[in-house]
């Protein structure tokens, strides 16, 4: 079977299995078991807090100790064990641990599906530049896919959504076992340090001014992930308290509106090779972060009726935002580290992104909004949230474009190839 075609079907599953519950969770939590918004809120961050520590741990053992598609598959069977026992808790307590245990298997099988097309593309000559991004967007139509099934089958307040997902957890798992073999490189030398033995050099990227400040903007971007993931659908779910547009499009399909930002995401990744080569990892990272002013200025003053084209256009840049800078971000990763610590390296980059970025984002974001922008309603005050949020990825674009220097090299790109 061509080599593609199966690297295409893991990013396909990869992503289908979050996307069968991730949107409709809220609905089964609150309709379905009818528990209260502070657990939800605890039970979302299991995302981040499995993300600060798993990562880079099943990186280093990736690394070290174990080939990375046979611990790929051990940690799809292990999500698929948890998100079976979901439906069975009958307690939101129970529910949070249950859920952690869940993601604490999954999340790091995002950096580590990365570092496992990478080996298998370089082994098989690839163009990894080239041929990556189309094979990572089925990923994103994997995470659609999964969307429209739960809807469709009825299943968005029901059980079965984790059923589903489980049940494509568990195919995955078997799945990785047949693809080619990525061992770890394990090229400990004699009279190593107790750092290099344990496969902690990873870390020690933290002590280089460019790869720490690279890991500080990851977290910076990764909190502005979490504020759109967080409020978007809440946000057009409100028009309906103003008389005008109860009845919108908008407000009767925010979830399907909001879907347009994932479509916009396979659009982006066919493209992301252009950029990268016209205008080198920097400026497409760069990008990213204007784009995120955009999404949220547009936010900011768009409405159902006659700013209905500024919604639509925010899902459209969307795809911008969130695929230059982190598809984007783990090529950077693979050309400016050493291959022993491939795997472990892409799990930093996963922590400070969707583990602590994640953490500080939906922490932050969510103490200030109830401070400073809710009424005396509690109705929240909209135009000044998407406001606040587009000064602040403008900042950070700002501190980025004047802090991060980094040449644009064709050659390094190259280093892909090979």
């Amino acid at each position: 079977m061509n080599i593609k075609f199966r690297l295409t079907l893991m990013s396909f599953l990869q992503f289908f299995v979050w996307g069968a519950w991730l949107i409709t969770i809220g609905v089964y939590w609150f309709q379905h078991k009818q528990w209260g918004v502070a657990d939800f809120g605890d039970v979302f961050s299991t995302l981040g807090w499995a993300s600060i520590i798993m990562p880079a741990l099943i990186g280093i053992v990736a690394d070290r100790w174990v080939n990375a598609e046979k611990l790929y598959g051990i940690l799809h069977i292990g999500y698929a064990a948890a998100l079976l026992y979901l439906p069975q808790v009958t307690d939101p307590d129970t529910f949070f641990w249950v859920m952690l245990a869940a993601m604490c298997c999954y999340m790091p099988t995002i950096s580590l599906s990365n570092s496992i097309a990478y080996t298998i593309l370089k082994n098989s000559k690839y163009d990894v530049i080239e041929v990556f991004p189309p094979i990572r967007v089925w990923g994103t139509i994997g995470f659609i896919a999964a969307m429209w099934v739960t809807s469709l089958t009825g299943n968005k307040a029901s059980e079965n959504q984790f059923y589903i997902a489980s049940a494509f957890a568990f195919v995955l798992g078997i799945y990785s076992f047949t693809l080619p073999k990525c061992p770890p490189l394990n090229l400990t030398s004699k009279g190593a340090s107790f750092v290099e033995v344990l496969g902690l050099n990873a870390f020690k990227l933290f002590g280089s001014y460019k790869m720490a400040l690279f890991f500080l903007f990851s977290m910076l971007l990764g909190a502005a992930l979490q504020l759109t993931n967080m409020y978007g659908d809440i946000f057009l779910s409100d028009f309906e308290k103003v008389a005008a547009y109860k009845d919108s499009i908008v407000v009767k399909y925010s979830t399907i509106i909001m879907s347009i930002s994932q479509i916009s995401e396979t659009l982006f990744i066919l493209a992301i090779p252009f950029f990268l080569r016209k205008f080198g990892i920097k400026y497409v990272m760069l990008f990213s972060m204007l784009a995120w002013v955009l999404r949220f200025g547009l936010f900011a003053y768009g409405d159902p009726a006659g700013g209905l084209w500024m919604i639509i256009l925010s899902c459209v840049v969307y795809g911008m935002a969130f695929d230059f800078f982190n598809i984007s971000g783990s090529l950077f990763i693979e050309t400016s580290t050493d291959h022993r610590i491939r795997s472990s390296a892409q799990g930093l980059f996963m922590m400070m992104t969707n583990g602590v970025g994640a953490i500080l984002g939906s922490r932050i974001s969510g103490y200030a909004i109830q401070a400073y922008y809710t009424d005396a309603t509690g109705n929240k005050m909209w135009p000044e949230i998407w406001t606040a949020f587009a000064v602040y990825s403008l900042i950070i674009a700002i501190l980025f474009f004047v802090l991060f220097k980094h040449k644009h090299d064709l050659k390094e790109l190259e280093k892909l190839s090979h």
